[in-house]
């Protein structure tokens, strides 16, 4: 057989097996996504998303109707909605001031992980130094700290450098506790970028820096969105590290709807109104940042 009778052999063989049909992970997945998969998962949805509908129903309902009736009955009496609950809370000033607070605790926190973790996560990745390895197991070794642990010596820590109960003591804390999961997840996540990528840029006379903020960023943007909005929304939601290491003035509105808990065990109108508000702004960031989000994940399940 001449070699041009074997490639026109080979090339039948592959032809041939292109016609054999999809394998039986495709096939399972097509009876998958088919309607009645759909319809259970759009039920399951929107059996999730029943809890939420029911605590913004409840803050659109004045008191009297929330003691006398479910959320439910809003359905079939719409009169009973009304705004009046979100204005006494918007005249609230504590509430208003521990929502400012909850910015001013969450945005810085959530920058400097990403900024620094975002370093950090090159250097570990591309950047060789002596002890790199054991630096970044022990950055690892870090994430099975509980955080409960470090409280006690913190706050010590936090009162001798006088700066415990402001907002920087829980925006310290924060950065401290975000970091080793970011180092991990970057440095993971940049180790991914083709070598020959970075080596032809360095060829070209490019820095470090260059790399990082030409090369690194761009094509790890949708692992750093991922981690912007897991960090945000953990310290958003954060009560328990703001109710040791802030005062009464640099409390977040997690902290304030506890003390409004404490002071109105009854006043559900108020509660139910302050939690939908502290909702809005973790799902608007989340929304905002969706397809960033959904990339960064499904390349990280990839990889």
């Amino acid at each position: 057989m001449t070699t041009l009778q074997t490639a026109r052999a080979a090339q039948t063989a592959r032809s041939a097996s292109g016609r054999t049909g999809p394998g039986a992970a495709t096939r399972a997945a097509r009876r998958l996504a088919g309607g009645s998969t759909r319809l259970v998962l759009l039920a399951v949805a929107l059996f999730w998303l029943l809890p939420t509908v029911g605590l913004l129903l409840s803050s659109l309902r004045g008191p009297l109707d929330i003691q006398s009736s479910g959320w439910w009955t809003v359905l079939t009496k719409p009169a009973q909605l009304t705004l009046h609950n979100y204005t006494n809370l918007l005249d609230n000033s504590t509430i208003t001031h521990s929502f400012l607070n909850s910015l001013l605790i969450t945005v810085p926190a959530t920058l400097l992980v990403v900024v620094v973790g975002s370093l950090a996560g090159y250097v570990f990745a591309w950047v060789e130094f002596p002890g790199r390895d054991w630096v970044f197991l022990l950055i690892v070794g870090l994430l099975v700290v509980p955080l409960q642990v470090a409280l006690v010596p913190i706050t010590s820590l936090f009162g001798k450098l006088g700066i415990f109960g402001s907002i920087i003591s829980v925006v310290l804390f924060h950065v401290a506790f975000g970091l080793p999961f970011a180092i991990f997840l970057l440095r993971n996540f940049f180790a991914g970028i083709p070598r020959e990528l970075l080596e032809a840029a360095r060829l070209d006379g490019a820095g470090e820096l260059w790399l990082f903020l030409r090369v690194v960023v761009p094509l790890g943007g949708p692992g750093i969105a991922s981690l912007g909005i897991f960090q945000f929304l953990w310290v958003w939601n954060d009560m328990l590290v703001a109710l040791i290491f802030a005062d009464p003035g640099s409390a977040p509105l997690t902290v304030a709807l506890q003390q409004q808990t404490r002071q109105f065990g009854t006043n559900i109108d108020v509660l139910s109104s302050g939690a939908f508000l502290s909702m809005i702004i973790p799902l608007v960031v989340f929304f905002a940042f969706q397809r960033q989000f959904v990339n960064g994940v499904m390349a990280g399940a990839l990889k």
